[in-house]
């Protein structure tokens, strides 16, 4: 055994291996950290790891039956021991050793400072309030705790530099508090703060703990027992000790609950965060029930300007979502006269502004006068996510996906795990022709929402955009079924070579959805290359108020289009700007 290891070491197979695990190491480290930035795909990094391993036993192979020679590789039996050079090689393979290490030594000592610097930064200054937990196991108790965090959420946005994660994103972490680590690092915060709800007659208990995601150590902790009227004053001292541990500065000299009726009416405050309570869960059946909510709290209440403004919110999302004719009509005026009642009540309160913006982008299609409410809720509101993330989605509708991504990934910052958010995002990726960044994005939209009725159609299309019709095909068949699945298949099958299977697949969906869906209709003419009936139903979403028409400026399908007259003429005539 000493003889075939000093004959190892003569060899240099010792040297040879270290060298070349060294140089694997370091490559996927370079691979991991810069692959990303040039949308390289993840598989190309595990396909050089793979490499790594697999090439290991091969150097050493090498090594033990081959060596270097002045006239280059030769067979180490074929090799004099006298005129062997390996004690000369082995000095080589010791530098080049040295070298890889240092540099192996100044990424790491890079990394971690990098990493301490940005946990240093973040420390202070992020928080996510996670669920509190409703300790009366009454299901009917529920929305009381929830809406209590969902408050403390809105108090804390008010805390000058203070990031603060959105309730979609917060709210997927019900319930489990076992892994303070894996939940910070999801989030992307420093700081959770988490506790339960007790109600029993007129009186709540709250226990509140302001925990740190890395180390689950507890940095603040109390315990708060009040009567229910007092439920407001709670919420301040809870977002107050919480500004003070993280060592925020307040804004402005008071903080007090914005969610607060006017009057302090408990039964008007109850009903608003029972309206947020179904409106967060997005079916049809809860935003009706989310509106009587609201409806209740301004009858309880008739100065409280927030609940008029997520009455009209839900009114108006209700009605583009859900609703055609007639009926929609009449829940967008209801939701202008809620929208009206809330910006005379509190012109600078952001979500009326939200709201108005809502209404004139879903129901007026007036993208200019969208844009400015929305910035002005977001001026009014800068930790706003939803207006953030409503102003991007502008910002396309007006010719800017470039923008629109940027301010997206802003509201996904604030609010890091919103599904539908991440589809948008592969909306404007897509483009801007990122097709691997919008796959990116709507894989982490299936990812966190499988069901999403839409995210299957948009994966699809990306296929499209790529020119992959069994792809494309694949995608479409993934998805729930429903009108969604059957327009992508019928997009999907256009490009597919089959021109009995197209032209059965556009019929079928002009026969049911010509109605509602003029403007995927449209694009569908695009891809088949027919300008004129693509240019009679694009006629037809804008006779319809079809909300499709806000992606006009940034739709793929349609972007052969751009140079044509007509297509310059229908933007003016929708109050577009012309594509330039």
């Amino acid at each position: 055994m000493k003889t075939f290891i000093a004959e190892l070491r003569r060899r240099n197979v010792f040297r040879a291996g270290t060298l070349y695990a060294a140089v694997a190491w370091l490559l996927v480290q370079v691979a991991t950290q810069v692959f990303p930035f040039f949308g390289i795909a993840d598989w190309v990094v595990r396909l050089i790891v793979i490499a790594g391993v697999i090439g290991f036993p091969v150097v050493l192979v090498v090594s033990w039956y081959y060596e270097i020679t002045p006239e280059g590789l030769k067979l180490e039996s074929e090799v004099l021991r006298a005129a062997s050079i390996t004690r000369h090689t082995g000095k080589r393979l010791d530098r080049a050793i040295i070298a890889v290490l240092c540099v192996i030594v100044v990424l790491l000592l890079a990394n971690t400072l990098v990493r301490q610097r940005g946990d240093v930064a973040v420390a202070g200054k992020s928080v996510a309030v996670l669920p509190l937990l409703n300790e009366n196991g009454d299901a009917g108790d529920q929305y009381f705790s929830d809406g209590l965090s969902e408050d403390l959420i809105s108090l804390l946005g008010q805390v000058s530099g203070l990031k603060v994660i959105g309730r979609n994103s917060a709210f997927r972490f019900r319930g489990d508090v076992s892994d303070s680590r894996g939940i910070g690092a999801k989030l992307g915060v420093a700081n959770l703060l988490e506790g339960t709800v007790r109600r029993e007659g007129d009186r709540v208990r709250v226990v509140a703990s302001l925990v740190s995601a890395s180390d689950s150590r507890v940095i603040w902790s109390q315990t708060y027992d009040r009567e229910l009227k007092d439920i407001f004053d709670v919420q301040s001292d809870i977002a107050r000790s919480v500004a003070v541990a993280l060592r925020a500065t307040l804004l402005g000299s008071k903080f007090e609950p914005t969610d607060k009726p006017p009057g302090g009416n408990l039964d008007a405050y109850h009903a608003y965060l029972q309206g947020n309570f179904y409106r967060a869960r997005s079916t049809e059946d809860d935003d009706r029930r989310a509106i009587a909510h609201y409806q209740d709290a301004v009858r309880l209440d008739p100065r409280y300007a927030i609940a008029y403004a997520w009455l009209s919110i839900t009114q108006a999302m209700r009605a583009g979502a859900f609703l055609e004719g007639l009926a929609m009509q009449q829940a967008y005026g209801a939701a202008r006269d809620s929208a009206h009642i809330a910006l005379s009540l509190d012109p600078d309160l952001a979500d009326a502004h939200v709201a108005r913006g809502v209404l004139l982008a879903w129901a007026d299609l007036d993208w200019h006068g969208a844009e400015e409410e929305l910035r002005r809720a977001t001026q009014l509101a800068p930790g706003n996510a939803v207006a953030m993330s409503l102003l991007a989605s502008m910002m396309a509708t007006l010719g800017h996906p470039d923008q629109a991504v940027e301010m997206k990934r802003r509201a996904l910052d604030m609010d890091p795990l919103h599904a539908t958010w991440y589809e948008a995002l592969a909306t404007y990726y897509a483009a801007l022709g990122r097709l691997d960044d919008a796959q990116r994005a709507i894989d982490k939209a299936i990812a966190l929402q499988p069901n999403g009725a839409s995210f299957h159609e948009t994966l699809s299309g990306i296929e499209i955009q790529r020119g992959d019709a069994a792809a494309a095909l694949r995608a479409a068949q993934a998805g729930p079924p429903g009108s969604w699945q059957d327009l992508a298949l019928a997009m999907a099958r256009q490009i597919g070579g089959d021109t009995a299977a197209a032209d059965a697949a556009l019929q079928g969906v002009i026969a049911k959805y010509g109605d509602g869906n003029a403007y995927q209709i449209a694009e569908i003419y695009a891809l088949r290359k027919q300008s004129g009936p693509m240019f009679e139903w694009l006629q037809r979403a804008w006779a319809n108020r079809d909300p499709g028409i806000s992606s006009l400026l940034y739709d793929p399908f349609l972007a052969a289009y751009r140079g044509d007259p007509r297509f310059a003429e229908f933007c003016r005539q929708v109050g577009l700007p012309p594509p330039v």
